[in-house]
């Protein structure tokens, strides 16, 4: 079996962007406690809005789905699930609530990654929750309808042994304060999923395993923006980062730089979009304003719940005044077509050019 020493991280010399990326986030960290203090009621609805699209995103990466209705009511737990896409949307749900409400007294051990991987299949009638994989699984490319092997995970009988040992070296590298956290998460995160120690969730796993331990290492931006939405809009990247940086890795000669730096990438363009939603709320303008100046920060098409998410301080019934209001005065312009409605920007209008669907 390969051998896990995070040890000599701390030797490790960084390049210019994964510095950069560094820097950004800790900053972003600094301005994301000010609004925690200022503006916890627009915080709690930007909550609520990532966990829907959290739970959607990371699901719908493994090509699992169901309806906008039904996904919405599974999450507000307002329904059962109906089918296997739904027992595993329902058991995202409950695994990244109990992140949410515990991360602070989940530690990082064996014992309790198999727990969540228990509560992710807890709606299923699969009996493999909670459990290493006892048969050896593949990661696999399809090119040219042909299917073929593109990375051999360690075997069943090493994975137990292997996930003791990355959760080991994880918790003395974090102790020590010798390497920042924002390194150590996407390499444990990486090392888990070339382990790939379960037969089914992996990916699901470690998306969930990279919330924990942001939130623990006091990087809370997930809660607020999606970054499962992140990953699934831009999946190839993702892919490719990770094929990147697993050559090698079964003798311990992988660069994991290039994961690293999608991961911080994902989390400064999260920050990112924190900064610009709360900047939108934080003006104390009424609501009419405050809408205005959300449906001019976006380019190309939107719909109505998007204005909504971008102005979470701002009632549902307040956005959709506003936005009638908007028409009325010629900035946007409402069409008709099936099966939802064009608004855009009427061409008279001196204002920001906009377009979007209205629901």
């Amino acid at each position: 079996m390969r051998e896990f020493n995070y040890a000599p991280i701390k030797e490790k010399k960084w390049d210019f962007e994964t510095i950069s990326l560094l820097t950004a986030i800790h900053e972003a960290k600094g301005k994301q406690s000010l609004y925690l203090k200022s503006q916890p009621d627009s915080l709690e609805k930007l909550v609520e809005i990532a966990k829907i699209q959290s739970t959607e995103s990371s699901n719908e990466i493994e090509g699992i789905r169901t309806t906008a209705t039904r996904l919405k009511q599974l999450c507000n737990d307002k329904t059962t699930p109906k089918n296997r896409d739904e027992e595993e949307i329902a058991g995202y749900r409950d695994a990244l609530n109990v992140i949410h409400e515990n991360f602070e007294y989940i530690p990082i051990t064996t014992n309790y990654i198999l727990q969540l991987h228990k509560i992710l299949y807890g709606h299923s009638g699969k009996s493999i929750g909670g459990k290493f994989k006892n048969v050896q699984n593949y990661i696999m490319v399809t090119e040219n309808g042909r299917e073929s092997i593109l990375f051999t995970p360690l075997a069943p009988y090493e994975t137990k042994e292997a996930v003791d040992k990355i959760c080991e070296e994880y918790n003395i590298a974090v102790s020590t304060g010798n390497v920042d956290p924002l390194i150590l998460i996407p390499i444990f995160i990486h090392d888990f999923l070339c382990i790939h120690p379960f037969s089914d969730g992996n990916g699901r796993m470690s998306r969930l395993l990279t919330a924990l331990l942001l939130y623990k290492s006091g990087y809370t931006v997930g809660k607020y923006i999606s970054l499962e939405q992140k990953i699934a809009k831009d999946k190839n990247a993702y892919y490719a980062a990770l094929q990147k940086s697993q050559y090698g890795w079964e003798d311990g000669k992988e660069d994991v730089v290039p994961f690293i730096k999608y991961i911080l990438g994902t989390v400064v363009s999260a920050c990112r979009d924190f900064d610009d939603r709360m900047e939108i709320v934080s003006e104390n303008a009424g609501a009419l304003d405050t809408v205005r100046k959300a449906v001019f920060g976006i380019i190309g098409k939107f719909t109505k719940a998007d204005v909504a998410k971008l102005c979470p301080s701002i009632s549902n019934s307040s956005v959709e005044s506003s936005v009638k209001k908007l028409a009325a005065e010629g900035v946007i312009e409402k069409k008709r077509r099936k099966p939802r409605d064009v608004l855009r920007k009427n061409r008279k209008s001196t204002e920001k050019s906009v377009l979007c669907f209205w629901n």
